[in-house]
């Protein structure tokens, strides 16, 4: 995976419960792994803003609860630092499921804002996205 620009913070943990925000049809969702992380001998791995991650369907159409798809997590509530010095946070912990795994996501729009590093890693998602902050 393409490196970003942004010194990201570790921010969700494996088991955390996040939004889906995209028309796929699933509502919650919930962290099962990352795909291609780093941690430390002995530490869950977590998630962060622009990983590739294994989620569960937790709630949303009933044909899609309890199957797992691959996602991009596009934002979440703990702040990181941009190169700039600026410091970027969201108000809630939100993720995109993907349909394959060259990135392309399985709704047709993506609602809220996403981060430029997330775009820098995913176009075909940014591509959807309402605005990009």
């Amino acid at each position: 995976m393409k490196a970003v620009s942004a010194r990201m913070t570790r921010g969700l943990n494996i088991g955390s419960h996040i939004l889906a925000s995209d028309n796929s049809g699933a509502r919650i969702v919930k962290i099962v792994g990352v795909k291609h992380g780093k941690s430390r001998k002995g530490r869950y791995i977590t998630a962060k803003v622009g990983d590739w991650i294994k989620v569960s369907v937790r709630a949303g159409n009933p044909e899609m609860k309890g199957k797992v798809f691959d996602a991009v997590l596009i934002r979440q509530k703990k702040p990181f630092l941009r190169k700039t010095g600026e410091r970027i946070a969201f108000t809630d912990n939100a993720a995109v499921l993907l349909k394959d795994e060259k990135g392309n996501p399985k709704g047709t729009q993506v609602k809220g804002a996403i981060p430029r590093e997330v775009q820098e890693r995913w176009k075909e998602v940014a591509k959807l996205a309402q605005f990009i902050v």
